[in-house]
């Protein structure tokens, strides 16, 4: 059941209760950029919260339209230059909170076009909810994939019109950004690479998830670099075992992705503003990132 794989999704995201008196420094940006923040009800760990200097970078919210629809995203890219590589970023389900802008900030500074579409603003307004389940379920749990491949795509037309290199294209996200790597890459031809970040591999077929990573293995357009923790509770390393297996006997993009898992390292390992932060396997795979991107033409 899709609520029972949202359940594991919650699980792995919670490290305890919480409480209001933990949103300090990653609540400051959510006004600036209009968007969700569900995770000012989350721990924030100031001390390896990074913050990126934007000196150099061209940064903003920008409007995309979808069908009439008027998507938020946030954008980030080095100030000046046009033709430049295009990477999406995919959130959690907090949406395009400051971790996620900083993320674009990073990517920008290493030469890239980034842009994080708020991909469930339709559904709900993250920063309204204090309870995660209840964002889960009222809010993420509503979410068509179809809707997000649909919304992706007209990110990557907007990058096309504004600067970016769409013939250079990769996309990665984080924890529910992470499978829609995994879906966006068999989805749409011209991605060149992907990263995943601990998503989900597999789960129950329903109206809004027909398919899963699981399921679409065998089909990606581009490799894909799956970066996941051996101590993620939400994410079992007999799931990862099975995708292995199912991009073996993939096309060649399939047989050409790899897995890197961290064997101490928790889901949302790279999540600097919480405590399931872990530096050395989120410093080793931000360098494999960028590796990956450059190996397979996304530079």
């Amino acid at each position: 059941m899709l609520r029972d794989d949202l359940n594991n999704d919650v699980h792995a995201l919670l490290p305890g209760r919480v409480t209001e008196a933990g949103a300090t420094r990653r609540t400051a940006l959510k006004v600036a950029l209009g968007a969700g923040y569900a995770a000012a009800v989350l721990p924030v760990m100031a001390q390896t919260a990074i913050n990126t200097p934007v000196a150099g970078l061209s940064v903003g919210e920008v409007t995309i339209d979808v069908n009439g629809f008027k998507m938020p995203a946030y954008r980030s890219a080095p100030l000046g230059k046009t033709n430049l590589p295009v990477v999406l970023v995919l959130s959690e389900i907090f949406g395009v909170h400051d971790y996620i802008a900083d993320i674009t900030h990073r990517l920008a500074h290493a030469g890239y076009l980034a842009i994080a579409p708020e991909l469930f603003i339709r559904q709900g307004d993250a920063q309204r909810y204090s309870e995660m389940a209840k964002l889960m379920s009222e809010v993420i749990a509503k979410v068509p994939d179809a809707q997000v491949m649909g919304d992706l795509d007209a990110t990557v037309q907007w990058a096309a019109a504004h600067g970016g290199d769409v013939s250079r294209l990769g996309v990665t996200g984080f924890c529910w950004g992470g499978r829609q790597v995994w879906d966006y890459t068999a989805y749409n031809p011209k991605i060149k690479a992907g990263v995943a970040w601990y998503g989900r591999l597999v789960g129950a077929s329903t109206p809004l998830t027909p398919q899963h990573p699981l399921d679409i293995a065998g089909k990606l357009a581009g490799p894909v670099l799956g970066l996941y923790g051996g101590a993620d509770t939400g994410i079992p390393l007999d799931t990862i075992d099975k995708m292995k297996t199912a991009l073996a006997a993939g096309n060649a993009a399939a047989q050409a992705s790899q897995f890197v898992v961290y064997p101490d390292a928790p889901h949302a390992f790279h999540a600097d503003y919480r405590p399931s932060y872990r530096k050395e396997p989120a410093e080793d795979g931000w360098k494999r990132m960028l590796a990956w991107f450059k190996q397979h033409g996304v530079a």
